[in-house]
């Protein structure tokens, strides 16, 4: 079973259809404590960075997390969930994040239509496991107007052009993020999913 984190500040369900269109078990966690069984483990989100993690604080998400991630479960962020993942966010202010991913989040640009609505296409960095079967220059569904500045290009997975290259997935070990919204992403997106899905055995 996937479990997916319903934040309070996200449409999971779409999220929780795409891994059942593709054959997988998924549901909806509001308390770490339903987190049993689970084989994996998606952060989904939009919204405010600092709404994320109080809500994840609220619920008593934080340390389960952690310690999911220490022990090499798989985890899917995606767009908010991407950002949480990270150090720290300038979004309403400084505000600290997961720390699973080194450096900070900031506002796109000025000059820059934001938010960055719409189809873009993706440069793959480092081949993954999620992105099997997805060629170079695939287009995905994005909605953000915040974006990590990476300190560590080892973690980037793929990059995407929009007024300046940004990391649009990065991964480091059995942590995977995606800052496109896969599950609004048609086939591509699903395959992304079906992938991600394999991971959990």
């Amino acid at each position: 079973m996937i479990a997916i984190v319903n934040s309070g500040i996200a449409n999971v369900r779409s999220v929780q259809k795409g891994f059942e269109n593709m054959g997988f078990s998924a549901r909806t966690v509001q308390d770490p404590g339903d987190l049993k069984g689970a084989r994996a483990l998606v952060l989904p989100g939009v919204g405010a960075f600092k709404g994320g993690m109080d809500y994840l604080q609220k619920r008593g998400f934080l340390e389960p997390l952690q310690r999911w991630i220490e022990a090499g479960k798989p985890v899917l962020g995606i767009c908010l969930g991407f950002q949480l993942l990270c150090a720290e966010s300038e979004e309403f202010g400084l505000h600290q994040g997961l720390n699973i991913f080194p450096g900070r989040v900031k506002r796109l640009p000025k000059g820059l239509k934001v938010p960055h609505m719409g189809w873009n296409s993706i440069h793959i960095v480092t081949q993954t496991p999620l992105l099997e079967g997805i060629p170079e220059g695939s287009y995905f569904y994005f909605v953000h107007s915040y974006f990590l500045d990476c300190p560590d290009p080892s973690m980037v997975a793929a990059t995407t052009e929009y007024g300046i290259s940004f990391s649009s997935m990065i991964w480091r070990d059995n942590v995977y993020a995606t800052q496109f919204h896969p599950e609004k992403s048609q086939g591509l997106g699903l395959r992304l999913l079906k992938n991600f899905g394999e991971l959990a055995g």
